[in-house]
């Protein structure tokens, strides 16, 4: 077993609407993996999918190697589940919470101190939860999901409402979470660069379908570009498009060309510049950039990325 999640052709409707189309996640055993897309993309019904709070009209799940259609009593013990925000009693403290969930598995006494500690919140544990801020009950519920050491811990806007500091806490623990706890981590969010600084895979949802997935460095690499600074850029693009390759405009007197991180960058860009030189362009400057995880998003999601920044602009 090498996968911890792997879904074949998933697919839910909700009425005559497809809300999740012929998924086929694979989340490799002991990674961190980012789930990515807009709201409404179908991120948290994927997850309720994946625990089997709602059942597909079509496919199948198999969670660390064992079919959740009957399986799952089993696989329940092995996951620890953060969606939609922690449900909590807030008249009990936060400890006493932790203590029911724990009893109620049959943990030792021993784990309620120790994801407590996990997750820096020993010194309010006896604080009542209805007095707690947004950022200190997403602690705690990730607390509780901690409990009994998951082997496959699903997150949902882990970091939705924390401060500075406590974004800081939670991004180093989910990083740190595959090596110092054995476990894999499972993590939708709508945050590109929250995503960026713990992922080591990633998902990109769109409209209810898998636009692309895989290790992220590959894909950021894949997506990187040469930069180049030219006196015509008109003269510059048609005289590339001539030998084949595809510019695009990237600012006044400067082109942008995709760089497949399978070639040699190095000696793609110094056959752009000869070509260009050759033939009477003259060239400032060349720049390969590699992408970051927000401009893989535009790149494979332009139109997700346009209508979130009609949303910032609004």
């Amino acid at each position: 077993m090498w996968a911890a999640i792997e879904t074949a052709e998933l697919t839910y409707r909700a009425g005559d609407r497809a809300l999740v189309k012929g998924l086929d996640l694979l989340v490799p055993l002991g990674s961190v993996y980012g789930f990515l897309g807009p709201n409404g993309a179908g991120k948290t019904t994927t997850m309720r999918l994946l625990l089997g709070l709602l059942h597909p009209d079509r496919g199948s799940v198999t969670l660390l190697g064992r079919s959740l259609a009957k399986d799952r009593r089993h696989l329940m013990s092995k996951l620890g589940v953060f969606i939609e925000g922690p449900a909590l009693y807030d008249h009990l403290s936060g400890r006493d919470n932790l203590e029911l969930a724990r009893r109620l598995r049959g943990l030792p006494a021993s784990e309620t101190d120790r994801v407590l500690d996990l997750v820096d919140m020993a010194g309010d544990a006896r604080r009542k939860v209805g007095h707690y801020s947004l950022g200190m009950r997403q602690r705690l519920g990730l607390a509780r999901a901690l409990l009994g050491g998951p082997a496959l811990l699903l997150l949902d806007e882990p970091t939705n409402g924390l401060d500075p500091e406590g974004i800081l806490a939670m991004r180093q623990l989910i990083r740190e979470m595959p090596e110092r706890m054995g476990c894999t981590v499972f993590l939708s969010s709508h945050l590109l660069g929250e995503v960026e600084q713990v992922a080591d895979h990633v998902g990109l949802l769109q409209d209810g379908r898998l636009i692309e997935q895989g290790r992220l460095q590959t894909l950021l690499s894949d997506a990187a570009s040469l930069r180049i600074a030219i006196d015509d850029q008109t003269r510059a693009m048609d005289l590339l498009r001539q030998h084949g390759w595809r510019p695009k405009p990237g600012g006044p007197g400067r082109i942008a060309i995709r760089l497949p991180g399978e070639q040699d960058r190095e000696a793609m860009a110094a056959r752009i510049n000869s070509q260009l030189v050759q033939a009477g362009v003259m060239v400032s400057a060349l720049t390969v950039e590699t992408a970051s995880l927000e401009q893989l998003y535009r790149q494979k999601m332009p139109v997700a990325a346009d209508r979130a920044g009609e949303r910032m602009a609004a």
